[in-house]
């Protein structure tokens, strides 16, 4: 039942995106690190008083808004057990990989949204932070944690800010037992700020407007999202759909429970209603930190993947980014699985788990929806480089590509965070003036195109010269197993990693790295995975298979053995082509 008329609706729809819009901008812009200034790792939103989302930032990444609501909805519980009452001027630091955070260095800070002394929202921004206190520097790679206790610091619903007053022993602790101390409170700082700003935006918005105006406009624009997801999922045949991935896991361990990973989605459709069965799924590792959180992370990465394929903003156009999208969605993961792991098995490495994840269902979405989905994808990995200056430490984290699968009339997309990372890659002037490092090769992986009708997109090189003594931790996953092809379209390329040593030797590294010591002179160098092809190569168009030649990105031998494409002076040989075609079926 519509409570408000369509034109106000819109009106307040696009002034709740605007909203968290300039949120994400000014964060940007106050932010001392890379990673969220440039990488743009952060989220912000608005919610109601009760936690339902209201709108997120579009520049953010889906795995720093999606989890927003799941922040609110602990907060607010949280609170009620120690009798803790929500005032004007609170902000509130919330971290809790088991209460809604995704994991620990994404910290959120939630600043309560009253009018005339009533609360009706919140507005939250929430970022990756460079550190957080665990067992080694930075806040990635950290593959060897053996509980939550060991990812760091832990924060449930802290006030920082009591009634507009500072409560400085916690920034102090913070300072305290945080390397890069004034990058990462400089951000938080940052943070607090950004949702401020947004709290006041919000109670213009309502004065300008009235709260009965606002949440009747939300509600409708709720229910209208889900009304497409509904409609959406009644338009697939009804019956379960099932697929399964593999993670490496650890690849160099003994233990054969700590490796080769299944991550197993079923779809079962029902009319307007889709359930999202992981049984099956590997248990929890209880001692290795690639667990997932159901709330944060595993629920993201379902949602993002369903509404991105279901949803394509392309046929769409923009829809409202609330909770209403989520409500014809059930997840059903086995508790102690790695998709729902028990208190206190630690989960801070779960960036590449959950990306795995996200690619699984859209593999059980390609069964029916054939022509919407992408064929596999190229994991990511991200590294933490860090190393002490006169007693003090500098940190950096760099989240380094992977590659779309092909898709029916369109390539997979080259070198570029996939599904539910969607972060922005980090310029090499600004880490060459920020930290000892060199960046010596950044550049499209030759000849490793998987073939398809639509080929795989191609990962990327990246090779380091560390400039001072330092350390390095990375996460990674795809080194044993392929990204999956689709309709006869060929799988895609395993991810490497190796380490030069400044002597010369050489040394095959695996794609998880616990904390690893460098010295100046050595080279870090990542060969990123390639994704999947997409329909029989035969069937692909001559001139793109030129046009890759030309480029530079496999040779004239490639193009006859792979697709069957016959150059004369770079050009195609039609004739030539067609019968070397008709000779292979």
């Amino acid at each position: 039942m519509t409570r408000i008329d369509p034109i106000t609706a819109a009106v307040i729809q696009g002034a709740l995106e605007n909203i968290a819009i300039e949120m994400g901008h000014k964060l940007m812009r106050m932010s001392y690190s890379s990673i969220i200034r440039e990488s743009e790792d952060f989220g912000a939103a608005l919610t109601d008083a009760t936690g339902r989302q209201m709108c997120e930032c579009k520049m953010s990444t889906p795995l720093q808004s999606g989890p927003i609501p799941g922040y609110i909805q602990n907060v607010i519980q949280v609170l009620a057990q120690r009798n803790d009452p929500v005032r004007p001027g609170d902000v509130i630091m919330h971290n809790d990989p088991y209460g809604g955070a995704s994991h620990g260095p994404d910290v959120a800070f939630c600043v309560p949204v009253f009018v005339n002394d009533n609360l009706i929202g919140w507005s939250v921004t929430t970022a990756h932070h460079l550190d957080i206190g665990a067992l080694s520097p930075g806040s990635c790679g950290i593959v060897d944690a053996v509980d939550t206790y060991a990812e760091g610091l832990q924060f449930k619903a802290i006030k920082v800010i009591d009634q507009g007053r500072r409560i400085e022993p916690v920034w102090q602790i913070l300072r305290d037992n945080i390397r890069a101390s004034d990058l990462v409170v400089g951000d938080m700082e940052a943070q607090i700020e950004a949702a401020r700003i947004g709290a006041a935006r919000f109670v213009a918005l309502v004065k300008a407007n009235g709260l009965a105006t606002v949440t009747a406009a939300f509600e409708d624009l709720m229910d209208y999202s889900e009304r497409l997801m509904r409609d959406a999922i009644r338009a697939l045949p009804d019956g379960d759909y099932t697929a399964t991935t593999y993670l490496d896991g650890y690849l160099d361990d003994p233990d054969p429970t700590r490796r080769d990973l299944p991550l197993v989605v079923t779809l079962r459709v029902r009319g307007d209603t889709l359930a999202v069965d992981l049984t099956g799924t590997a248990p929890q590792l209880p001692d290795k930190p690639v667990n997932m959180p159901l709330i944060g992370t595993v629920d993201c990465a379902v949602w993002l993947t369903i509404r991105s394929i279901l949803l394509d903003s392309v046929t769409y156009g923009a829809i409202p980014q609330n909770s209403g999208l989520t409500r014809p969605i059930s997840i059903i993961a086995p508790r102690g699985c790695l998709a729902n792991p028990i208190f206190p098995a630690p989960v801070i490495a779960r960036f590449c788990s959950g990306n795995q994840l996200a690619d699984t269902v859209m593999k059980a979405l390609a069964q029916v929806v054939p022509h919407q989905v992408s064929a596999g994808i190229g994991n990511l990995r991200v590294v933490a480089i860090s190393g002490l200056n006169e007693g003090n430490h500098w940190v950096h984290m760099e989240i380094m590509e992977g590659s779309y699968g092909g898709r029916f009339g369109m390539d997979g997309m080259d070198a570029v965070d996939t599904l539910y990372a969607n972060t922005r890659n980090n310029p090499v002037e600004d880490i060459e003036s920020h930290i000892p490092l060199r960046v010596e090769r950044y550049e499209l992986r030759e000849d490793r195109i998987a073939p398809g009708q639509w080929r795989g997109g191609i990962g990327t090189i990246r090779e380091f010269t560390f400039l001072d003594d330092a350390g390095f931790s990375l996460e990674g996953d795809g080194h044993a197993y392929r990204p999956w092809g689709f309709d006869g379209g060929a799988t895609g390329h395993v991810a490497s990693l190796t380490l030069q040593t400044a002597d010369g030797s050489e040394r095959a590294l695996p794609s998880k790295v616990p904390y690893f010591k460098v010295k100046a002179g050595d080279r870090l160098i990542s060969c990123g995975p390639c994704g999947a092809g997409y329909g029989d190569p035969l069937l692909r168009d001559p001139d793109a298979v030129a046009s890759d030649v030309a480029d530079g990105l496999i040779p004239a031998g490639t193009a006859l053995r792979d697709f069957a494409v016959v150059l004369r002076d770079g050009a195609v040989d039609t004739k030539a082509t067609d019968a070397a075609r008709r000779s292979r079926g």
